[in-house]
């Protein structure tokens, strides 16, 4: 409808579902939910647009495929996991001592043989297929971000510059952000990855903030894999964890700020940095 609207030349706003809640007597309908929609777009003293289609629409769809690619994988992972566990002494003892990875190699080339009883018969036949299932899927997930990594080289290659900032990084970041001037400020950005700090100020202490578990958790997933991969490998992110904790600050508390700065690099990056030619 967006989309429709749009090409139509019309002026299209974007809100958020009313909270029921809020409904009056739990009435609803589509006149009345319009309505409430209209009266809250008049409240606002900003308004947000729709999000684009184009990249930003082909790297949300290929987003999903992978993701369901990614859970497949792991969901049939821990049923060879759990399978292995117990089956027949016979089978058990080809998997013990191994990781994970090696249990799937080695369920994939499980054989058959005439002499097994049912159980044992039908052990083999689901772990063979759950192994090759697991291998399946995170072929396809890799493809799939052949094409991600694809599409970002095209769209934004200064992305994949930033340290720590891989295609699927990349590729949600993109997607939450969509086009210039859709958010308005670095804190609303902030606020839409779930690490901008929430007072939770009483009486004289001006200093506490709460956990921000709103937003889009997708965009906080993907900040805190940045925060991750700079505390191991990035010498100036060292040097920062090291001054705050001589602060006194905990590590829940310097990773929350590193989490509210990563976002703000990658707004100013957004907003101000050229897209690829």
């Amino acid at each position: 409808m967006s989309r429709h609207l749009l090409e139509m030349s019309e002026i299209v706003i974007g809100l958020d579902r009313p909270k029921r809640a809020a409904r009056r007597n739990g009435a609803k309908s589509d006149p009345l939910d319009a309505v409430r929609a209209a009266r809250e777009a008049m409240a606002r003293a900003r308004l947000g647009t729709p999000r684009t289609g184009g990249e930003r629409q082909a790297l949300s769809v290929l987003l999903a495929a992978r993701r369901s690619a990614i859970n497949a994988s792991t969901e049939a992972q821990l049923q060879v996991f759990s399978l292995v566990i117990a089956a027949p002494e016979p089978i058990r003892a080809r998997f013990r001592g191994q990781k994970l990875a090696a249990m799937l190699t080695t369920a994939a080339q499980l054989r058959v043989h005439s002499s097994w009883d049912v159980e044992t018969t039908s052990t083999v036949v689901a772990l063979r297929t759950l192994a090759h299932r697991a291998h399946a899927m995170l072929k396809e997930a890799r493809e799939l971000q052949k094409a991600i990594l694809a599409i970002i080289r095209g769209w934004r290659l200064d992305l994949l510059e930033e340290f720590g900032v891989g295609p699927i990084v990349a590729a949600t970041v993109l997607c939450a952000w969509s086009h210039p001037g859709r958010i308005h400020s670095e804190a609303a950005f902030a606020m839409l990855a779930g690490v901008a700090p929430i007072p939770a100020n009483s009486g004289q202490i001006t200093t506490r903030y709460r956990l921000n578990r709103y937003g889009d958790r997708n965009l906080n997933n993907v900040l805190h894999t940045v925060v991750q991969s700079r505390i191991q490998h990035q010498p100036a992110t060292r040097d920062y964890i090291a001054r705050r904790t001589a602060e006194g600050k905990t590590s829940r508390e310097i990773k929350r700020c590193l989490a509210h700065y990563v976002a703000r690099d990658l707004y100013r990056l957004l907003e101000n940095g050229a897209p690829a030619a």
